[in-house]
């Protein structure tokens, strides 16, 4: 195999690759990249045997064939070039070529023949705007549970309605939820699908390449799930078992609510979590007439509070929350305003954004936070 390509091109490439490919593996082959040179392109293919990326651009292709090359090496090499055009020869005793300018390198890879087959992307199922999905993986990934015992919830839920599209995500603790309300002409009964970390970490990479009005095409089946943005194909393995019943655990209704500005809110909650425990993050936020109090202290080291205005006009009620975890769902919102919903101390309480008038996309975001014992 031999081919001529853009030092810009193929880095581009690799880069969304790195995600993917195996850094520490006792199968050498999955820390490897699969370079396919073919008409005028090459095409890049990594994977962990979870999850898999397929990528291409284009290239001068001298002689078809094919090859792997250490991922990692290959990128980190490739980057320091100077932006030429770079060619690439693979010898059938697998050993890479490089060739840029003056600098000549030789990199040992691995036979093609041992290196895994990736399934074919089925029929598609819906056309999605990627920077919606994007958007909805922002405002949940956070919340997936970094426990691996509780498998179910390593991951985020997907739903795909006619209406639009649903995500969910918990760790037991929290629970983000956001929907999308756009047509999908094509999902007639409800579609789910249990959708990895990982996947959701390389959904976001893709996006940020792509441009704004990029499209994603999805599809699954039993085993797996696809999304194609453009000539770029994401696929993951779908994780099994079934997630918590979520609509049980939204609160029905809160008899009080105060709304606050983000910034404000974010950072007095920033500042006073400096003298919260570093294990349990606690704080404690008053809600009295005319104000929203926060509080922290650490016996050894101190205490802080912070007093914000607000609209409140009910009883006096206190709460303890993760600041953590407020912090969290501040940072992944973009409006001005956000309202706090609650009932008591030992109730669950719920936090969404105040959205902006003409919105392009509707979305629907609720945070459910537990309470602490203070």
């Amino acid at each position: 195999m031999e081919f001529t390509v853009s030092k810009t091109d193929l880095v581009r490439e690799l880069n969304l690759s790195q995600g993917v490919v195996e850094k520490k593996t006792t199968i050498p082959i999955l820390s490897n990249v699969l370079l396919e040179a073919s008409a005028d392109r090459i095409t890049l293919t990594a994977t962990d045997l979870e999850l898999g990326i397929r990528c291409s651009c284009p290239a001068k292709v001298k002689k078809q064939g094919s090859g792997t090359i250490p991922a990692k090496r290959l990128l980190d090499y490739v980057r320091l070039l100077p932006d030429a055009d770079v060619d690439i020869k693979i010898q059938e005793n697998h050993w890479a070529s490089l060739v840029c300018g003056r600098s000549r390198t030789r990199i040992a890879g691995i036979s093609r023949d041992s290196f895994p087959e990736l399934p074919e992307m089925p029929e598609e199922l819906a056309q999605i705007p990627v920077s919606v999905l994007a958007a909805m993986i922002s405002k949940t990934i956070f919340s997936i549970s970094a426990e691996e015992s509780r498998f179910t919830l390593n991951g985020g839920l997907l739903l795909l309605k006619s209406t639009g599209l649903v995500m969910v995500a918990t760790d037991g603790h929290r629970l983000a939820m956001v929907e999308a309300d756009f047509p999908l002409p094509s999902i007639s009964t409800t579609y789910r699908a249990l959708l990895p970390r990982k996947a959701m970490a390389e959904i976001l990479k893709l996006s940020n390449d792509s441009g704004a009005d990029a499209m994603l095409r999805f599809s699954g089946d039993e085993n797996h799930l696809f999304f194609k943005i453009g000539e770029r194909l994401l696929l993951s393995r779908r994780m099994t078992g079934n997630f918590p019943d979520y609509e049980r655990v939204l609160p029905k209704e809160h008899p009080h609510f105060v709304s606050l500005d983000r910034d404000e809110l974010r950072g007095a909650i920033e500042r006073v979590s400096q003298f919260a425990d570093e294990r349990s993050r606690a704080i404690r936020v008053r809600f009295v007439s005319g104000e929203v109090q926060i509080h922290s202290s650490l016996s050894e080291t101190g205490e802080s509070e912070e007093a914000l205005t607000s609209d409140y006009t009910g009883e006096t009620v206190q709460i303890g929350f993760n600041a953590g975890y407020m912090l969290d769902f501040l940072r992944a919102v973009g409006e001005k305003q956000v309202s706090f919903h609650f009932r008591d101390a030992n109730s669950a309480g719920e936090m969404r954004p105040v959205a902006a008038e003409g919105a392009a996309v509707n979305y629907q975001y609720r945070y459910v936070v537990m309470p602490m014992r203070i």
